[in-house]
């Protein structure tokens, strides 16, 4: 058997509404006789009448009823599948996968995620914390729809990276030390560090910067993440080496100062995305993490 056409569970469903082939043909914008085709071949399809026209009283018979039950969910559910794809087809609706290491994931993202709720509220962020190689990685095999990365990154067939933002990196110390205005390496190497892990981006920055000044630091401990490590520092455990990005607000904490970085370090990051084309609620998320470059 054929798959019942939609068209035609329409026609019998108006015509049980109204009682009458003509006022449905008028509803439905058809011709009566297509209108009459349309139930003679749901009826032949099935091997039922569906219809029992008696003295001019058109109306189901039982098994015309039990189908028109059926027909208005199927409808009704078609006509929910039809608007759900055109919502997410405009970008009010839909998923967008990201992936970023914890630092963007602590303060960035956030505030992307929140003014993207406001002017899109259904838009979904799925979140995975990569490193920058993983992210690039994910898009490439399009398990990833954007990224937060690095800079600089090399060329990959297929992705766009746009430079996005550059952060300060400073230094955050316990506020009961002695600290000059600006922090040097060879300062901070007579204090205990806390510094993130070997296999992060902002570490090879920090060893670069300190290699700069002849040092190598061995840090007391090294962690990823950024808002642990900061109350390490208000705890007097030692100093750390972090972007501070603008429109962030601090710490309320008053245990915990920042100095700026002589000579100064930059941490920057990029947009990675797929060059093919991509849907709107992957660009709206883009337009809304692009807002926050120009703070």
């Amino acid at each position: 058997m054929r798959e019942i056409n939609l068209d035609q569970l329409r026609t019998l469903v108006t015509i049980a509404n109204t009682g009458s082939f003509n006022e449905a043909a008028q509803r439905l914008h058809l011709s009566p006789p297509t209108v009459s085709l349309h139930i003679s071949e749901l009826e032949n399809r099935l091997g039922a009448t569906l219809l029992s026209r008696t003295r001019g009283n058109i109306r189901p018979t039982a098994i015309g009823e039990n189908l028109v039950t059926h027909a208005r969910r199927l409808l009704a559910d078609a006509a929910w599948v039809l608007e759900d794809i055109s919502r997410q087809a405009r970008g009010l609706t839909g998923q967008v996968r990201i992936g970023a290491s914890t630092g963007a994931i602590a303060n960035l993202l956030p505030r992307a995620i929140e003014g993207l709720a406001l002017s899109h509220p259904g838009i979904d962020v799925q979140i995975s914390v990569l490193t920058s190689q993983h992210t690039l990685e994910h898009l490439k095999s399009g398990a990833l729809d954007i990224g937060i990365v690095a800079l600089p990154q090399p060329r990959i067939a297929g992705l766009k990276i746009d430079a996005w933002r550059r952060d300060p990196v400073v230094a955050f110390l316990p506020a009961s030390w002695q600290a000059p205005e600006t922090v040097t390496a060879d300062w901070l190497m007579k204090k205990p560090l806390i510094l993130n892990g070997s296999g992060t981006h902002l570490s090879q920055l920090t060893d670069h910067w300190f290699a700069g000044a002849g040092h190598h630091p061995v840090a007391k401990i090294t962690l990823d993440y950024n808002d642990a490590i900061k109350s390490l520092v208000a705890a007097g455990y030692g100093a750390t080496l972090l972007p501070l990005e603008a429109g962030t607000s601090l710490s309320s904490d008053n245990r915990i100062v920042w100095h700026a970085l002589t000579p100064p370090l930059w941490r920057g990051l990029g947009l990675a995305y797929r060059e093919s084309a991509h849907d709107l609620s992957t660009r709206h998320l883009l337009s809304t993490l692009q807002d926050l470059e120009q703070e």
